[in-house]
């Protein structure tokens, strides 16, 4: 019976052990402080659309969205929070555009090795269809029909 717990213990090591090592990971502690990071970032623009930039449109307008609400049948509606979600989201999403995705597609593209266009593969024509098909197709790919073995390449003289 001692044996059979033993075992079981060894089995739970190496799953912890399995776990501890997935954590540990490089990707999964930075998305991690990445999602920290963004929560902590969308309640700031929430307060700054919520305090300061809606306010702003009230100045313009004499509308303020906060206090946008109507009730229907003892439902309150409030599309004013709703805009003002909508700005946030607006904010960050253009935030995170420009600050984060711009700026790592431009080191991407900058330090990516320029690929060398692959030269094309020989084709020929179907003596049946005259679709393109591969040189050393057997059969065209479009009409089905046996193709003849393909013409054999003279090698160029040098002079």
């Amino acid at each position: 019976m001692a044996q059979r717990f033993q075992q079981v213990g060894s089995r739970a090591g190496k799953t912890l052990g399995g776990f501890r090592t997935f954590i540990l990971r490089g990707n999964v502690v930075d998305l991690a402080v990445g999602i920290v990071i963004g929560v902590a970032f969308t309640s700031v623009v929430t307060g700054l659309v919520k305090d300061f930039i809606t306010p702003l449109f009230g100045l313009f307008g004499g509308f303020d969205f906060s206090t946008w609400k109507f009730t229907v049948q003892k439902s309150v509606f409030a599309p004013g929070d709703f805009v003002n979600s909508l700005i946030s989201f607006l904010i960050v999403a253009a935030a995170i555009y420009f600050f984060v995705v711009q700026p790592v597609n431009t080191l991407t593209s900058r330090f990516k090795p320029h690929e060398v266009p692959a030269e094309p593969a020989p084709t020929r024509d179907c003596p049946y269809c005259l679709s393109n098909v591969p040189a050393a197709a057997t059969r065209c790919a479009f009409c089905t029909s046996p193709l003849p073995p393909p013409a054999p390449v003279q090698p160029v003289q040098q002079r």
